[in-house]
């Protein structure tokens, strides 16, 4: 019954505008604007006004008041492109590349000196870290913006601060820390009054009195909320509110006086589309004629609640719906009923805890191995206890026996585990040396065939160009048979810069020389001068970055065949290519406005180009995700790990 409120500190230095018309004028302002920091703050702007509906656009706008400011050295333009770029990015679930880009947002902030900034970059790389929960790093963001906070005297972000981190310590288990930190969050807030914030706070400090087992606490604190939300029309504050009180006197089993409270709890929740509300207050409903006994009123609130439970596919909430339906057919002598209600909340109950297994694979080896000690353990006891007489021995025999076969079934079985993961992992190494193999391979003939192309036949020609200038100087032509010479040499011409464009690609000597960023710049702008696609290249981190020449390479092909991949099969008119090293991942971004393709089509597409990008990704570990809306485009982002 316990919701807890969390609204994430992003720096948004616009409100989002959310009529077509001003998002034409931002966009008729910006063909006129000039190359300053204005730009910076338009781009934002406009990046603002349609993230909610199209956040993949949102964030070329984004992007492109990065790299303005850039370009312009406008550190403060970078930590507002960063503030909401990230925003994007924690939408698409990359919390790792939000988490780089605030970093880099904290130093920026600390080079500019301004505490204020410092104290919002902190708490974005905070919600990063909490998004990834690696809640002792959230924390410590959190305190750090708190610290700043109060320097600046600014107590409404230092309450925020105090609420973000009690929320972590409830998340954490922490229960009393995060009464702490609750009250002092209430204690900021009360001083300006009224407001929705302060109304959230005291929910969750109720919440937190509750976790506690302090009921007492929690009943004022509750009816405080309430008041607050109801003064500061506060409706998700005041259905809250509501069922926190009911669930107070529920626990006090005063049945008459929770009543009243659900049924206010269940009108607003109705009035306002709250279908988790509902479902809590029918429930609690359920539960009032339950303690009243009046079974069959009981048993209809609670089977709407489970009506609205099975449409929301919230599992805790369908298992504490069959719970009270259980406990009322019971109550009615239903018991086979009762019973098969039992049998289903034992699959829910097994799914919930299938969940939970797969989120914490690392605690159940350790849980494993301590279930093995205090089995021995048991067995020990078991048989100390034992030895008094022989029916006693006889048992204990026959229970180690069992205990000692259930272990190494376990052990047996635990054993193939590790086996067939060692036998798949062999596969593994097996399918990504034939790759490495078959890459390098491809690397080495494509130089090879480069070298050749460069030295001989570049070579032969050259010296075709040579002989046939010479052999003009001594010959006397008509004017015709001149021009045909001259167009013949033109063609000579014409055949060497192919033959050279032939060998640049097959193995560009720039990524040899100057590494990947000059090598893609270079290859982003050709392609744009010889108006095969407006593409428009940028990257971050990767100028100082050093870059095994393997992952160049490949970065380089997959980025090369990507785009080749645009220009064949797309229709697009404009590309983005985006390269971003950060301290643990490399990623890749190619983005474009053509016709789109669904990644299934992708996948099986007779063609081997997306086989080789599939493969060299594979090789360096790393994933690949695609999306694309027919008529709109496709967003293919690359995923490397490195050192």
């Amino acid at each position: 019954m316990k919701k807890y409120f969390l609204l994430a500190l992003l720096y948004l230095p616009y409100v989002a505008f959310g009529q077509q018309a001003e998002m034409d004028s931002l966009l008729k302002v910006l063909t006129t604007a000039k190359d300053d920091t204005a730009k910076v703050y338009l781009y934002i702007a406009i990046g603002n006004a349609c993230e909610y509906e199209d956040p993949q656009r949102a964030a070329r706008y984004y992007l492109q008041a990065g790299d303005l400011s850039r370009r312009l050295d406008y550190k403060m333009g970078l930590i507002k492109f960063i503030s909401n770029y990230t925003g994007v990015l924690n939408v698409r679930g990359a919390y790792d590349s939000s988490l780089t880009l605030n970093k880099q947002a904290i130093a920026l902030a600390r080079q500019l000196g301004d505490q204020m900034t410092i104290a919002k970059a902190y708490a974005n790389t905070g919600n990063s870290y909490h998004y990834l929960s690696e809640y002792d790093s959230a924390v410590y963001c959190y305190e750090m913006a708190g610290r700043y906070f109060q320097e600046i005297d600014n107590k409404y972000l230092m309450a925020r601060m105090y609420e973000v981190e009690q929320l972590i310590y409830q998340n954490m288990g922490q229960y009393k820390k995060a009464l702490q930190y609750g009250k002092r969050a209430v204690s900021e807030l009360r001083i300006s009054g009224d407001s929705v914030d302060l109304g959230r706070c005291l929910l969750n400090l109720a919440n937190s009195y509750e976790s506690n087992n302090y009921r007492d606490s929690a009943l004022p604190c509750y009816k405080e909320a309430l008041a607050v939300s109801q003064r500061a029309n506060y409706i998700q504050g005041q259905s809250a509110s509501l069922l926190g009180i009911g669930n107070i006197y529920y626990h006090m089993s005063q049945a008459d006086q929770m009543k009243p409270y659900y049924e206010k709890a269940l009108a607003i929740t109705r009035g306002s589309d709250d279908m988790q509300g509902q479902l809590t207050a029918l429930r609690g409903l359920s539960l009032y004629y339950l303690l009243k006994n009046e079974l069959d009123s009981a048993q209809v609130y609670c089977r709407a609640s489970l009506s609205i439970a099975d449409t929301l596919g919230t599992k805790h909430d369908l298992y504490e719906s069959l719970h009270v339906l259980s406990s009322i057919l019971y109550a009615q002598h239903h018991i086979i009923e009762a019973e098969n209600v039992r049998s289903r909340m034992q699959v829910l109950e097994n799914e919930m805890r299938g969940d939970e297994f797969q989120q914490k694979t690392i605690a159940i080896e350790k849980r494993f191995e301590t279930e093995k000690k205090e089995a021995r353990i048991r067995l020990q006891e078991a048989q100390l206890r034992q030895k008094s007489t022989l029916n006693y021995i006889l048992i204990g025999g026959l229970l180690a026996l069992a205990i000692i076969a259930g272990l190494s079934y376990r052990t047996y079985r635990q054993r193939q585990k590790l086996q067939q993961q060692r036998i798949s992992e062999l596969e593994t190494e097996k399918q990504l040396t034939a790759t490495e193999a078959i890459l390098k391979g491809e690397e080495k003939e494509r130089s090879r065939l480069a070298q050749d192309l460069h030295d001989g036949l570049g070579g032969l020609l050259s010296g075709i160009k040579y002989s046939l200038n010479n052999m003009k100087e001594n010959l006397i032509m008509t004017p015709a048979n001149a021009q045909a010479f001259e167009h013949s040499i033109g063609m000579l011409d014409h055949s060497i810069s192919e033959m050279r464009r032939v060998a640049h690609n097959l193995m560009p000597e720039n990524l040899l020389k100057f590494g990947l960023d000059a090598a893609m710049r270079d290859f982003c702008s050709e392609m744009q001068m010889n108006g095969m696609l407006q593409v428009r290249y940028q990257s971050l981190g990767l100028k100082d970055k050093s870059i095994d020449q393997s992952l160049s390479v490949t970065v380089y092909r997959v980025t090369q065949e990507l785009l080749n991949n645009i220009v064949k099969h797309a229709g697009a008119t404009e590309a983005m290519v985006q390269i971003a090293a950060g301290d643990r991942q490399l990623t890749i971004t190619v983005e474009d406005n053509g016709k789109g393709l669904a990644e299934e089509q992708i996948k099986k597409s007779p063609g081997i180009g997306w086989q080789n990008i599939y493969s060299r990704v594979q090789y360096h570990k790393g994933t690949i995700s695609i999306q694309s809306i027919p008529g709109q485009g496709t967003s293919v982002y690359i995923e490397f790990p490195v050192a």
